[in-house]
């Protein structure tokens, strides 16, 4: 064992070994030849390159060279493409600061069976009048920026539970294809994580035919790991223990505390609130919309209609049959 492993548990070392193909003779190698592929990409400002944070990509795309320094060209493409979401891109930033409030995200105590970290969205809890979904956006992504340093998590990866309870057609109507593609890019394309699960609970008839649109431009691995649940938190408890779940979600633990991880990373900051609204993030939410990224998804006209949407009958979702894939 390398010092580079020095944060894993034996039973994580194993699974690391067998899984992600992790190999500590040859781990110094590995980093190596990851790092001498950064020439061919002189257009990307590679701003880490240190053998920790090659590591995370490399265990993200199970030590295949290749896939891992595509994987860290795109983390470092997407900050350059989409420079005013990083600007001041820290949890004391008014609207970050705002949504990680509200839960975005929220984490568990405990971990799942697998030594997943569990991530929990509550959707109804946007407050559009005082952070917009960039904001959600940015303070996801600075979550996972803080907790991926775990060497854990690495290994084992994350699973995400959102509840759409409550999420109203008019906040449903701000998830366009570009705000869409831009969550796509950053968390999917773009980042070192691995994602075990998504799974969706209490979704409204309209979330279930947004799904239906973007399931196209998901990997089919991505789309392999989402469950539409709906109502039925009992095939929730098949894949996550009720034990470790709060009451929200059926489980045995008290509700959630929505401030929970923003006290983590907040710490005596926490209860600091500045003035903020929507109006005083320095790029617009039109400006947004017009083009968040050199990069587009085919078929990006594919848009979600909202007339089209209520024309539809409201009864559909009973008659959806859940998209669940036991992988």
């Amino acid at each position: 064992m390398t010092h580079l492993q020095a944060g894993l548990s034996p039973e994580t070392l194993e699974k690391a070994r067998l899984e992600l193909n992790e190999n500590p003779d040859t781990l110094h190698q590995d980093i190596q030849e990851v790092r001498d592929m950064v020439i061919t990409r002189p257009d990307i400002g590679f701003l880490r390159t240190d053998d920790a944070f090659i590591l995370r990509f490399l265990r993200a795309r199970k030590f295949q060279h290749f896939e891992a320094f595509r994987l860290l060209a795109q983390y470092f493409e997407y900050r350059q493409q989409n420079l005013d979401m990083f600007k001041s891109f820290k949890a004391t930033d008014p609207g970050i600061k705002q949504a990680l409030k509200d839960g975005f995200p929220g984490g568990l105590a405990n971990l799942d069976h697998y030594g997943r970290k569990i991530l929990v969205l509550f959707a109804a809890n946007w407050d559009q009048s005082r952070y917009t979904l960039v904001d959600i956006l940015r303070a996801i992504l600075l979550s996972l920026e803080a907790m991926i340093e775990d060497p854990e998590l690495q290994v084992n990866g994350f699973v995400l539970i959102i509840d759409w309870s409550n999420f109203t057609f008019k906040q449903a109507s701000k998830l366009t294809p570009s705000m869409l593609r831009l969550a796509i890019e950053g968390l999917q394309d773009s980042f070192p994580a691995r994602f075990g699960g998504i799974h969706f609970v209490n979704q409204p008839w309209y979330i279930h035919a947004l799904y239906t649109v973007i399931r196209p431009f998901l990997k089919e691995k991505t789309r392999k790991r989402i469950f539409l649940h709906g109502n039925n938190l009992n095939s929730l408890h098949q894949l996550i223990h009720p034990e470790i779940l709060p009451s929200e979600f059926g489980g045995m633990l008290p509700p959630y505390d929505m401030g929970t991880w923003a006290r983590t990373l907040l710490d005596h900051e926490y209860d600091d609130d500045s003035e903020y609204s929507v109006d005083s993030y320095n790029t617009s939410a039109k400006e947004v919309e017009k083009d968040l990224s050199p990069k587009s998804m085919k078929r990006s006209q594919s848009v979600v209609d909202p007339g089209v949407l209520k024309r539809m009958d409201k009864n559909e979702e009973e008659n959806m049959q859940p998209l669940l894939s036991l992988d």
